[in-house]
């Protein structure tokens, strides 16, 4: 083979062998990506309720529409002096729409009725002193001794609701706590495998929850003063050799 021929022959030859390197690099970096552990952290606090609403219904009967009203005026009195003797302030109340039922005017009613009119009043209570709000609704029995009938409302068991408020607050500093701790279960997992850690591959922020502190059958989040936080992250780690 002359000279001529055989310049273009090696050149030829050598790029085939370049190329070969070049798809050769990428399929080990291509398989390489595909080797990541997957884990999750969580980040918890213990957290207190800061708002509290308690609508308190009761209801007022008789057969004379002026009386029920006479009635339902007193125990909006005594409600207002139960509030007060619980250190509540009437600023953090508001008196709601009153409901007044004819039974006699409904068309599917059956048998006699002892009391033609029932007027039912909310006074709804909105307020940061959660405390007083949680020791009031622990006394209601003294409404009842005032001549207070009450009407079940609130929440989830009647009572108030106490709400958290204050979770922008606490974000960052839970997302960091929970992102620590799934990267110390890869770095974990990563030793067990005899890898080494690499850069995260994607990462899933997760939901925050708001828990009842006593997680158990029949408790529910807004009826609990103190409450749990919960975030849990999802992370993936690409693994190295």
């Amino acid at each position: 083979m002359d000279s001529q021929r055989l310049i273009p022959a090696v050149i030829i030859a050598l790029g085939v062998a370049a190329a070969g390197w070049f798809v050769g690099r990428g399929f080990i970096k291509a398989r390489a990506s595909d080797r990541y552990v997957t884990v999750k952290g969580v980040a918890e606090r213990e957290v207190q309720s800061d708002i509290a609403l308690w609508p308190i219904r009761f209801v007022a009967t008789s057969d004379n529409l002026a009386e029920a009203q006479g009635k339902i005026k007193r125990s909006i009195a005594a409600v207002y002096s139960f509030l007060r003797r619980a250190g509540i302030d009437s600023a953090s109340t508001e008196v709601q729409k009153t409901e007044v039922t004819d039974v006699l005017a409904n068309p599917y009613r059956s048998g006699s009725t002892q009391s033609r009119y029932i007027i039912a009043q909310t006074i709804m209570v909105r307020t940061d002193q959660v405390s007083k709000v949680s020791s009031a609704s622990q006394s209601v029995g003294a409404l009842v001794d005032a001549g207070v009938v009450l009407s079940s409302t609130g929440g989830p068991d009647g009572g108030p609701t106490y709400l958290f408020t204050r979770l922008n607050a606490l974000k960052p500093d839970m997302i960091a706590e929970a992102t620590a701790s799934a990267r110390k279960a890869a770095e974990q997992f990563a030793k067990d495998s005899g890898s080494d850690l690499g850069s995260i591959r994607a990462a899933n922020q997760g939901v925050f929850e708001i828990l009842p502190r006593d997680r158990a059958p029949g408790i529910f989040e807004g009826s609990q003063v103190n409450k749990t936080l919960r975030v849990v992250t999802t992370v993936e780690y690409l693994l190295e050799d």
